[in-house]
C-alpha cells in the first residue's frame, strides 16, 4: 500500500531516527499541553470565540505555508469531504471540547477525547459488513470499564448542571471526532490531506466566528487578556502548526505503531500539568481508570492494525 507521505514534496527528505523521536516527543508533549493551554484561555474569554481565532490563525498558517510550497488549490468535489471534515473535525470535536473544558478540568477532558477509537468500534457494530475482531470488542469492555472509574468519585458532581455540560460537550467532541475519522478514511483518495487540513481549519474558524459573534458569545477584542492571547498564540503555532510538522517528520520516520503512543501519553500530560497548573484532581481513581481506559483503546488500535 502506497503510503501518501511519500508524495508530499516537503517531506521527501528521510532524517536521523534520533531527530524523529525528537519529535515525536513534541508532539506528545505540545498535543497533551493543548488542553491545559485551552483551560487557560476559556476562563478570561467565551470558548466559542477563542476556537474561532485558534483556528483562524491556525488554518491561515498552514494555507499560506502550503501556498508556498506550490500546492495548488482543492477543486471541484475535492471541496465537498473538506467542507463536511471542517465540520466535525474542527468546528465540532475542537470547538466543542474547548467549549467542555471551561467545565470540567483539562485532564479529564483528555481522557474523554482519547476515547473515541471505543465509538468507532460501536459505529462499526452497526455498520460494518464485515465481522469486528474479538479484541476490539474487548477493547470495547475494557475501555468503558476504564470510564466507569474514572466518574465513580465524579458521581457527586453529576448534581451540578456546569459539570454535567461539560461532560456532554466532551463526549460529543469525541463522537464527532469518531465520525470524522472513519470518514477520512472512506475519503482518503479524494484530496490531499496535509493541504486541507489547514483549509478545514480556517473554513471552521470563519464559521465559529461568524456563530460567536452572531450570538453575542464574545469579548471586544481589545479587552481580551493576555493570559487569553497567549493561550491563542500557543494554540495556533504550538498545538497546530509545530505540533503537526512534527507528527509528519515522525510519521515520515519511524514506524506507525511506534508514533501512535502520542494518543496514550497525550492525556497522562493533560493530567499531570493540570495537577500541577490547576490544582486540577490527580486521584488513584483518575490514574487507574485512565490506565484501563487507555489500554483497551491500545486493544483495539491493535486489533484494527492486524485485521488489516
Amino acid at each position: 500500500m502506497t503510503n501518501p507521505l511519500t508524495k508530499t514534496p516537503f517531506l521527501h527528505h528521510r532524517g536521523s531516527r534520533i531527530k524523529a523521536l525528537v519529535a515525536l516527543g513534541m508532539v506528545c508533549f505540545f498535543w497533551g499541553t493543548t488542553w491545559i493551554a485551552s483551560r487557560q484561555g476559556v476562563k478570561y474569554m467565551p470558548a466559542i470565540q477563542l476556537a474561532g481565532i485558534r483556528q483562524s490563525i491556525g488554518g491561515l498558517l498552514y494555507v499560506c505555508f502550503f501556498l508556498s510550497k506550490g500546492r495548488a488549490w482543492p477543486r471541484g468535489k475535492e471541496w465537498g469531504p473538506i467542507i463536511i471534515l471542517s465540520l466535525l473535525n474542527f468546528f465540532l470535536t475542537n470547538g466543542l471540547s474547548t467549549w467542555g473544558v471551561k467545565y470540567i478540568s483539562a485532564g479529564l477532558g483528555a481522557i474523554i477525547a482519547a476515547t473515541f477509537p471505543l465509538w468507532i468500534v460501536i459505529i462499526n457494530l452497526f455498520t460494518a459488513r464485515t465481522r469486528i475482531p474479538l479484541m476490539a470488542l474487548a477493547g470495547l469492555v475494557l475501555g468503558f470499564g476504564g470510564v466507569c472509574v474514572i466518574f465513580y468519585e465524579h458521581l457527586a458532581d453529576f448534581f451540578d448542571p456546569e459539570f454535567r455540560f461539560g461532560i456532554l460537550l466532551s463526549l460529543t467532541a469525541s463522537w464527532t471526532w469518531a465520525f470524522g475519522t472513519l470518514y477520512t478514511k472512506q475519503q482518503a483518495t479524494a484530496f490531499n490531506p496535509y493541504f486541507s487540513l489547514g483549509l478545514q481549519m480556517l473554513i471552521s474558524g470563519i464559521l465559529t466566528s461568524i456563530i460567536a459573534y452572531s450570538t453575542g458569545n464574545t469579548v471586544p477584542i481589545q479587552e481580551i487578556p493576555w493570559q487569553s492571547w497567549t493561550a491563542i498564540a500557543y494554540l495556533a503555532t504550538f498545538g497546530s502548526v509545530i505540533s503537526f510538522l512534527a507528527y509528519l517528520y515522525a510519521l515520515q520516520n519511524l514506524p506507525t505503531e511506534q508514533v501512535s503512543i502520542y494518543a496514550y501519553i497525550n492525556p497522562m500530560v493533560a493530567v499531570l500539568f493540570g495537577a500541577l497548573l490547576f490544582d486540577e484532581k490527580l486521584t488513584i481513581f483518575i490514574a487507574v481508570g485512565g490506565a484501563i481506559t487507555l489500554l483497551g483503546v491500545n486493544l483495539i488500535n491493535r486489533a484494527y492494525r492486524r485485521s488489516k
